[in-house]
């Protein structure tokens, strides 16, 4: 059953869609991530404008996070304070990337810098986790106990706040700089970030990862809400049709998520989720680097 799409101006089917939205709102509910790193290429893969994949996958993201952080906060694993410090920094970096990329469309870049942006940290932290879930798997199996974190220079800056929630006293710096970047990407990438936010709530702060999954959804809900309001005023690439596809599958599928996250270990999570984050990188690479086609498109996409 095809559905006309009047943003991305092309049609789709709408079972394809729906079934995407369930499979990444699935993923969301398992690994604390928006699923967009996952959802964004998909919908180029399709043929969608990338500057209407975006912004559309934004507000996908905003839904299945609500359906990922009631199940969360049902169990007692949301820091709220944690939350609330890494959204300031959210607000104000996905203010600053919905800016860069308006600036960026009118260059007619936005394009190639998507997509390179994707391969670029999709490489880094797929390949960061999967080193390390090795390490913390092969630990495991020696019976040793692996610390969570060492204590760095950052863990001696100033504005120290208590994070009871989460056993911890650090500076808000910290949380507000990882915020902030992590709001920049949600507005350049049309992702929630949390394939950025969970190892970097884990490694850098030092939280349990039992509290990571529901505080970095918490703090996705209103990051992607920001850029999604901003994206729909400044460029008008938000696709209500396709974002409501999305979202209905989204709902469902991160309910489903969260229940099976719950029968599987920390470090195979993170394992997991390194392969899933890899094989999409090696896809859109492919995409860029051997498809002709894509020379032609990269440049000039970001301009109606």
């Amino acid at each position: 059953m095809q559905i006309y799409l009047p943003i991305a101006e092309m049609s789709v089917n709408v079972f394809l869609l729906l079934g995407l939205g369930g499979g990444v709102g699935m993923l969301s509910g398992i690994f604390g991530v928006g699923g967009g790193f996952l959802m964004t290429p998909l919908l180029f893969f399709m043929g969608i404008p990338s500057a209407v994949a975006v912004a559309t996958e934004a507000n996908q993201i905003v839904a299945s996070s609500v359906s990922g952080v009631l199940a969360h906060w049902r169990r007692g694993n949301v820091d709220v304070k944690m939350g609330g410090v890494l959204l300031v920094g959210g607000v104000l970096g996905s203010s600053f990337g919905v800016w860069l990329f308006s600036v960026l469309r009118e260059l007619g870049q936005i394009d190639l810098v998507i997509k390179l942006s994707y391969v670029i940290f999709l490489t880094i932290i797929g390949s960061l986790m999967l080193i390390e879930s090795i390490k913390s798997m092969r630990a495991s199996k020696r019976s040793v106990k692996s610390k969570a974190h060492h204590h760095t220079w950052m863990h001696g800056l100033p504005f120290k706040m208590r994070f009871r929630k989460s056993r911890l006293y650090v500076s808000a710096l910290l949380p507000l700089a990882i915020g902030f970047f992590v709001g920049l990407l949600a507005a350049i990438m049309g992702v929630g970030g949390g394939f950025v936010m969970v190892p970097a709530m884990i490694y850098l702060l030092g939280m349990p990862t039992s509290v990571v999954v529901g505080t970095s959804l918490l703090q996705i809900i209103f990051v992607t809400a920001n850029v999604t309001l901003l994206q729909s005023v400044n460029n008008q690439t938000v696709d209500v049709v396709l974002a409501m596809l999305l979202m209905v599958g989204g709902v469902i599928g991160a309910q489903i998520g969260t229940r099976i996250g719950g029968h599987l270990k920390g470090e195979q999570l993170r394992g997991l989720l390194a392969l899933i984050v890899l094989g999409v990188c090696a896809k859109l690479t492919f995409d860029l680097v051997v498809t002709p086609i894509d020379l032609y498109s990269l440049g000039g996409g970001g301009g109606h």
